[in-house]
């Protein structure tokens, strides 16, 4: 049978990237915020330059979070720590302008059309805001993750690990990773092309540069198996990388949606996560919508699931779940949409309490992906629901 050939390119980036920088100073301001007040309501985003960070959003609490404090630790935490990048811990200038959330907002969230309709239900808290998020899940991994973004991630944390831990005491915060997969039809065949770009000091060779991330990095998180003579491995192919981060690039929080979620390889709905409370069904909603397609794809009722929900703001039911299997389903598509109507709350408090999502666990998402991590524990990646959606095969 002749292969069907195709390439797909997935990226990620470390958590020096001015825009990372900008997404764990967000979600770090979150979970100082939900560890003291989990009913917080938070819409906090931020931007970086050269010597700057602005933090600016929407805030309804009990606690006052220290941001200009917690803004420094995690960019010290990241590695930023010395003047000459331009961007440094000890002498970036921080200016807060958060404000309080929206009483027009509030007043859809606090309670929900269908509450203020009659519904005496638990969960009456409204939708924060319209919108549409997808979940995903394949088999093609173990950790259910589409081959590319699954190690495009790898790579990035491994570039930091190294950093970090001495192994590659040159490296500065920045970097960017980058793999390009072979299939044969929808089958992970090898790894066609491999890219790493890393911010370092000026003193060090670019051929050292080279061979370190070749041995250090790549080879340490990309298996053999998967490699060949005809691989293509770039790794700072414009020669130099010294000056990086927030003094390279300007940075904004939720600027990486791709890199957040499938590499590209599921859509988007458009709205950021980090910084924003699980009332956001941005965040809460996607998170659910992957858990649920996870959950099926691991009990075997499909080898690839898409999951997409859509809400109303201040509604609390979504106006519409979509399945999509791809044609590799046990059962049709409208049946699987069903088992997920009858088996999912798909309300925000519903989702917030099945996932447990007012405890501060956001700032570990930041950065290397929200989904597919098995270095962390999230509950949205949990397989609780497998044994139960099993019996559906029968």
């Amino acid at each position: 049978m002749e292969l069907q050939k195709k390439l797909f390119t997935s990226e990620s980036v470390t958590e020096g990237h001015p825009d990372k920088v900008c997404d764990m100073l967000s979600d770090s301001i979150l979970d100082d915020i939900l560890a003291h007040d989990p009913d917080a309501r938070v819409a906090c985003e931020t931007c970086a330059a050269t010597g700057l960070v602005m933090v600016f959003g929407e805030i309804t609490s009990t606690h006052q979070p220290d941001v200009r404090q917690i803004v420094r630790d995690t960019i010290e935490e990241i590695g930023y720590t010395e003047g000459d990048m331009g961007f440094s811990f000890d002498s970036v200038a921080v200016l807060n302008t958060l404000n309080k959330q929206s009483a027009d907002i509030a007043l859809g969230v606090d309670k929900s059309l269908e509450a203020k309709e009659g519904d005496t239900s638990e969960f009456d808290t409204g939708a924060g805001d319209q919108g549409m998020m997808f979940g995903y899940a394949t088999n093609e991994t173990d950790v259910y993750m589409p081959m590319p973004i699954y190690y495009a991630q790898k790579m990035a944390k491994r570039l930091t690990e190294v950093r970090k831990n001495g192994t590659l005491p040159y490296l500065r915060p920045d970097g960017k990773t980058q793999v390009t997969v072979e299939y044969d039809g929808d089958t992970p065949k090898r790894i066609d092309a491999v890219v790493v770009s890393t911010q370092h000091t000026a003193d060090v060779t670019l051929e050292t540069i080279k061979k370190d991330i070749k041995k250090h990095v790549i080879d340490e998180t990309i298996p053999a198996s998967l490699m060949d003579a005809d691989t293509k491995v770039f790794i700072n192919p414009t020669g130099r990388f010294v000056i990086g981060g927030p003094h390279g690039d300007s940075g904004l929080t939720g600027r990486k949606i791709i890199v957040d979620t499938y590499g590209g390889y599921a859509p988007h709905g458009g709205g950021a996560f980090s910084g924003k409370d699980p009332t956001k069904v941005d965040r809460s909603a996607a998170y659910m919508a992957r858990y649920i397609a996870k959950n099926l794809v691991a009990a075997s009722l499909c080898d690839k699931c898409q999951i997409q929900l859509a809400y109303a703001i201040g509604v609390a039911n979504p106006v519409s779940v979509r399945v999509d299997t791809f044609g590799t389903g046990k059962l049709s598509d409208d049946a699987i949409n069903e088992i997920v109507l009858k088996e999912f709350d798909l309300r925000p408090a519903a989702i917030i309490k099945r996932l447990d999502l007012k405890k501060p666990i956001y700032k570990q998402t930041a950065s290397y992906g929200h989904f597919g991590r098995n270095d962390v524990s999230l509950p949205w990646e949990k397989l609780d629901a497998v044994e139960n959606l099993k019996k559906y095969l029968n």
